[in-house]
């Protein structure tokens, strides 16, 4: 995208532009996947996810409670497309937790399991300490204690 370039339908109007009070929040992320059952049990057992719609086969939305995601089966004859990708458009996703000491026991529990790792612990500038790890469709997922945020949650 060059500098000074909008979106299509965007900004050139005068229509008024969204609060923080008319936008309550990211409601879900939605990721395609090769495989629903590994997918379902990776976000069941490392974030304590729990189903609450499986309308079919192929879809399936998990929530925490507060946090939900989508969870869409790619069809067996796409499947082959989606392999070979080198980049994502996607960086990463994240799940906040509780503790510094949480976020270790996690990434002690994945590295036991063989998940793998895309970057170790690391303590960052804010305070804030985190790992990225991959989800069974290589997408990025950060393990993440923030001060602030996570007294919050």
């Amino acid at each position: 995208m060059t500098a000074g370039r909008r979106f299509a339908g965007c900004g050139g109007g005068k229509a008024q532009r969204m609060t923080a009070s008319d936008v309550k929040g990211l409601w879900h992320v939605a990721l395609r996947v090769t495989d629903l059952r590994r997918s379902r049990a990776f976000y069941e057992e490392y974030f304590g996810m729990k189903v609450v719609w499986a309308p079919d086969p192929e879809n399936l939305y998990l929530s925490s409670g507060s946090d939900n995601l989508a969870l869409h089966q790619i069809p067996a004859d796409e499947v082959a497309d989606y392999r070979g990708l080198r980049a994502q458009f996607l960086d990463h996703i994240g799940f906040i937790m509780g503790s510094v000491e949480a976020v270790g026991r996690l990434f002690e529990r994945v590295t036991r399991d063989g998940v793998k790792i895309v970057k170790a612990p690391k303590r960052h500038r804010d305070g804030s300490y985190s790992f990225y790890m991959a989800d069974p469709d290589e997408n990025v997922v950060q393990v993440l204690y923030e001060p602030t945020v996570s007294k919050v949650r």
